[in-house]
Order: C-alpha cells, then structure tokens, then sequence
C-alpha cells in the first residue's frame, strides 16, 4: 500500500495533503452507521473461515462476480429452496482470486488491499498462484485471540459502533454486550422499515407480532403509533441515538388524523394502491419525526435505491446479494410537508442521504444549507468510493459548507473494511483541503481543523455520540 495513495500527484498539493492527514489519520473511528453483526461482539467467537468473513456478506462483491456470469452457489450463496451451494469455503476462496482482477480500480479493490496488508500482513498480490497460501494465512490468524471480534475492535481504534436492527428485534446481543463487562461500544439504532412499509414482505404480520411484543393494539392506529413509540424506548435504552428509514422516496406528508387512519386501515387489509403506500410511507417518517422531539433520536432517511431489481435472483437467494440499484430522487417537494413541520424545530435533527448525485447542488445544499434541522448524510453505497467523495466535497461545500455535513459513515456489513473506508475518507477529505489551501481559499490551520471536524467532531455531533 503506497503511502501517498490518493493524494494528488501535484507535489505542492500532495505535501500539504500530507501534513494534514498525518494531524488525523490516527483518531479514533466513530462509526454512526452500519450492519455489523452484534452477535460478533456480544459471543466473541473466532469468524469462521476467510471466506464466510470476507466474501460472502459482501454485496459489493458479490454483483461484481455475477455480473460476470459466476453464479451465486459457486460463492457459497444459500438458496431459498434449499438446492445445492458450493460449501467448500477453499474452492470459494480459489474462485475469488481468480476473479480478483474484475476489481481493478474500484473501491472494493482498495479496500480489500487494506485488510490483506494492513490486518494479516500479506505482502504479494492475490492471485491464482497465492490463492492457497492466502486463506491458510488467514485461517490461521482468525484462530489466534488478537483476531477475535473485540480484539480487532480495539486494535481498530473504534470508538463507537452502531448496528441497525428491526423493531422485531429482542436486541439480546446487545444487552450480552453490556452484560459482559467488556468497554467496547457497540449501540443500536432503530430501523421500523418492516412494519412502516405496507409494501414490505409480512407487513400484516409484523404488526401483530409488534403488537405481541409491546402489548398494544396494533390493529388501531393509536395502538400502532404507541407500540412503535415503546420499541423506540427500548433501543434508546439500549444506546440507540438514531433512527434510520430505508424508503424508496423522500417523500413525506402531513395528513390528518382520519386520512392517517384511512390509509392504516386499507395497509391492513393490503388494499393500498403503490401511490397510497407511498404517502403512507410519508406519513410515517413524520410521526416518527414527531416522536424524536420526545426521545431525541436522530432521524435518518435513506431513499433512492430500486432494491432487489433482479427478481429472480431475490426469488432464489433473497435480499442483499447486490441486485439493488440507484434511482432518481426529488426531495424539494418530496421533503417540504416534514420540513415545513419541523425543520425550523431546534429538537428535530434530519440526516438525509442519496444515491442520485444530481441532487447534491440542485436540491440537498440548498436545502441544508438553509433549515436547521438538516444536515446531508455523506457520499453513501454506490458513491462510497474516492471520485464519489471527490464529487460530493465539491457539489455540495459551495453551498451548504462542511458544518451542514455529519463526517463519514462507513455503512457496511464488512467489519474488516471499516477502518480501510475511513481511512479512505480522511484521505480524500485532506487531498480536497489540501486543493483549497493551494489555492489561498483556506489557512493550512483552518484546513487541520476541518479535517479533524470531518473526520471525527462532526460524526460525534450529529449522532449525539
């Protein structure tokens, strides 16, 4: 891994790029948003072999090789009905390496790069060739107490994490966490998607079993309302600071208590039309919004992904196998009835992400460059990635600055990756500083503090850490 990787080939520039990363490459890494597993934490249990670690939870990974024509079984990839996988996690490991020249120039070829020279100390390519000599190195370190969870928690300098769990969720992984001892903190953050979306796979059902959960009538929309409000209760009890909503849109809306219960009441019966789902959608991320002036849980919203495009392969495999894919997103309109709520509010806090960058100038600057209840998520998914961060920085600086920004997340299920994704980050955030600076728009001193806000401060802040 060369050192100056990413900084600008300009050698004024870079060595200002420089000097400002070495000020922060070392802080802590807060973590405000992801899909780790807390099971790791919570049982502390070596991981199971490189590939179950390192390829098979990767979505990122995964559409890369199918795209490619390898099939989902050759990875391992258990099937809906059961049918034959390929379980050998050698060969699986084998036929990633021979496939591991498709990520060239990508993110997930950086980042794989840090876990294999920075993690296990490899110091050759990965190749056919080293494919063997690899996974036994690998296998051999993950049996070792310095690679249990808790202990690369530590060695990885991570401060905070957050995994995101279902209201659904009886969070006994997290409360093993805090019964154990240990000082790591590894919080929750509350994700309502099954049993706010009328379109999701067992919505009616989740609500009855939310209703066996909380003891309320879920079958009213005052019971609904209340049995949502006491999980929201529970995972701040566990550490949440944040919830987090998954949508299709941005689209909110402030209807009346009886058109509310009108569209309640048809979601039950599975009678909503897709345009009554969606307002009904919105409708619900401004009564969550209402319930964070209660609790003070931050609000996330997520939209613009067409998930699970590829049907058969949702059909075959189910959800997160990398066949989900950005749309264009409008959040102006979409936003306005929430915003027009509550984003004068000061107790209201609205972190909101997309995967369509032609939003970041024309409409998310604008927006959290002007209401102060809202702040832009960071280049997020797909855009994950040092061109995307690059394009983020200058789309939406000039307008909404770098304060109306929350730091970076890493969002990832990947818990190897974390500390390559940041690391990531607070390169391309120094290298973009460093541009300013060359260019006599900043102090070198006033871009050391906006790297150490950016990288640290900021995640902090925003998420109430």
């Amino acid at each position: 891994m060369h050192p100056d990787r990413l900084f600008p080939a300009d050698t004024t520039t870079r060595d200002i790029a420089r000097r400002l990363y070495g000020q922060i490459k070392d802080l802590p890494i807060i973590s405000p948003h992801g899909h780790t597993d807390p099971s790791w934490f919570a049982e502390n249990k070596p991981f199971e072999n490189p590939s179950a670690l390192l390829l098979q939870p990767d979505h990122y990974l995964l559409r890369m090789l199918y795209s490619q024509g390898i099939p989902l079984e050759a990875m391992g990839i258990r099937r809906r009905d059961g049918g034959d996988v390929e379980s050998d996690p050698k060969k699986i490991w084998q036929l990633f390496a021979e496939h591991y020249y498709l990520f060239r120039g990508t993110p997930t070829r950086m980042w794989l790069d840090h876990v294999f020279s920075e993690v296990f100390n490899l110091d050759e390519a990965l190749t056919a060739d080293t494919a063997e000599s690899y996974y036994e190195h690998i296998n051999s370190c993950l049996q070792q107490p310095e690679f249990l969870p808790r202990a690369l928690f530590e060695r990885f300098n991570i401060e905070v994490i957050a995994t995101t769990e279902s209201p659904l969720d009886d969070l006994r992984h997290h409360q093993a966490i805090k019964d154990s001892g240990w000082q790591g903190r590894v919080i929750t953050a509350f994700r309502p998607d099954p049993v706010m979306d009328p379109e999701h796979d067992g919505f009616v059902s989740n609500l009855k079993q939310l209703a066996n959960i909380t003891g309320e009538d879920t079958q009213t929309f005052s019971g609904y309302l209340a049995a949502l409000k006491k999980r929201r209760e529970f995972f701040k009890s566990m550490g949440a600071t944040s919830t987090d909503h998954g949508h299709p849109t941005a689209v909110t809306a402030d209807l009346t208590r009886a058109e509310s219960e009108q569209l309640f009441a048809g979601a039950l019966k599975g009678e909503l039309t897709p345009q009554q789902a969606e307002l009904f959608r919105g409708q619900m991320l401004t009564e969550m919004a209402l319930m964070s002036l209660d609790d003070g849980l931050i609000m996330q919203i997520h939209p613009g992904c067409h998930r699970n495009h590829n049907q058969s392969l949702f059909e075959n495999f189910g959800r997160d196998k990398g066949a989900d894919l950005p749309v264009a997103t409008e959040y102006i309109s979409a936003l306005k009835p929430l915003l027009n709520k509550l984003g004068n509010d000061p107790r209201f806090n609205l972190i909101v992400f997309t995967l369509d960058e032609t939003a970041y100038s024309r409409e998310l600057a604008p927006l959290a460059g002007h209401y102060p209840a809202m702040k832009v998520g960071p280049a997020w998914w797909f855009h994950d990635s040092p061109e995307g961060m690059r394009r983020y920085r200058e789309q939406i600086t000039e307008t909404a600055g770098f304060y109306n920004t929350v730091g970076f997340n890493d969002d990832t299920r990947a818990f190897l990756s974390i500390p390559a994704r940041h690391d990531v980050a607070r390169r391309m955030d120094c290298t973009f500083l460093a541009q300013l600076v060359a260019e006599h728009r900043i102090t070198e001193e006033e871009a050391a503090e906006i790297a150490y806000d950016l990288t640290y401060r900021l995640a902090k802040q925003a998420y109430k850490l």
